[in-house]
């Protein structure tokens, strides 16, 4: 009778360690099959982009489609200015901004003690004389009244490109970083007027002729290879400082979400939405 009893007794326990191991197994089972059902999410990273309306916030809002489903969108920011986007982003109110060229973030740089740096150039905008009052660059009288930008850089793109053209002479060495003060001659006697490069299209109807930036003239109608009396080359022996770039700070230029939009923006995609729809205004350098 004992043996017998000790037989059910032992059925019994492995009866349930039997059980207790299949169940186990079933929840084991389980477990893996709803982690494996169904990947994990991609988490969402918004970047705040600062920006100047034309055209980089409107190649900002294209490549904003390349990046659906990668996990990253755009709050595109649009400033008028060439001062703000450059203060935010340096105060992290900003991610990343899209409005300049490499001389100009240099030169705003050593003026503010910043270290904001270029993530990837994008496009070249030639510079370009207009005018509402003449035709043609040769027919300026004397004592004509010419605006420029007032801003590092673009103030001495616009008087190198005269100076290329025969309006003035500059003193030998200087390029991008000339200034009124480097004019050595000046037979027509013309006269500049440095303004903001944003009011430069509204002044048009208060001076003789404007340099103006292709961002800004794109704005106001004006077509650069058309209406412009004189265009900046593209093939100038400065156009890598030309270059408008994708800027971030040191902190945060090489994050995943930061490398992706660098990536949407020299995408072969947006080559063609630049070339379609600005045809030459606007110069892709990828």
């Amino acid at each position: 009778m004992k043996k017998i009893g000790l037989s059910i007794l032992t059925l019994v326990l492995a009866g349930a360690l039997a059980a207790c191991g299949a169940k186990n197994d079933a929840n084991n089972q389980g477990s893996a099959g709803e982690s494996g059902s169904e990947p994990e999410k991609q988490q969402e990273v918004t970047l705040k982009i600062g920006a100047s309306p034309v055209p980089h916030a409107e190649i900002l809002k294209e490549a904003q489609k390349l990046l659906e489903g990668e996990g990253v969108k755009l709050e595109i920011i649009e400033m008028n200015d060439y001062v703000q986007p450059n203060v935010q982003l340096y105060e992290k109110q900003l991610d990343a901004n899209f409005f300049q060229h490499t001389a100009y973030l240099e030169e705003f740089n050593k003026e503010r003690s910043y270290d904001l740096v270029k993530v990837t150039g994008v496009h070249i905008e030639p510079i370009g004389v207009y005018s509402k009052t003449v035709t043609s660059i040769d027919e300026l009288k004397e004592g004509a009244k010419i605006a420029i930008p007032n801003d590092p850089t673009n103030g001495g793109r616009a008087l190198t490109l005269l100076a290329k053209h025969g309006l003035i002479k500059l003193k030998e060495g200087v390029d991008v970083d000339a200034t009124i003060a480097d004019i050595e001659q000046n037979d027509k006697k013309l006269q500049f007027v440095e303004l903001e490069a944003a009011t430069l299209p509204r002044a048009l109807d208060e001076v003789d002729a404007a340099a103006i930036n292709t961002n800004y003239a794109l704005t106001v109608g004006l077509v650069p290879n058309d209406d412009a009396l004189i265009i900046e080359d593209k093939d100038t022996p400065f156009a890598d400082m030309l270059v408008n770039i994708l800027v971030a700070r040191p902190d945060n230029k090489d994050s995943e979400a930061i490398q992706k939009l660098a990536k949407a923006l020299n995408s072969p995609e947006i080559k063609a939405f630049m070339e379609e729809k600005y045809d030459g205004a606007v110069v892709p350098t990828f």
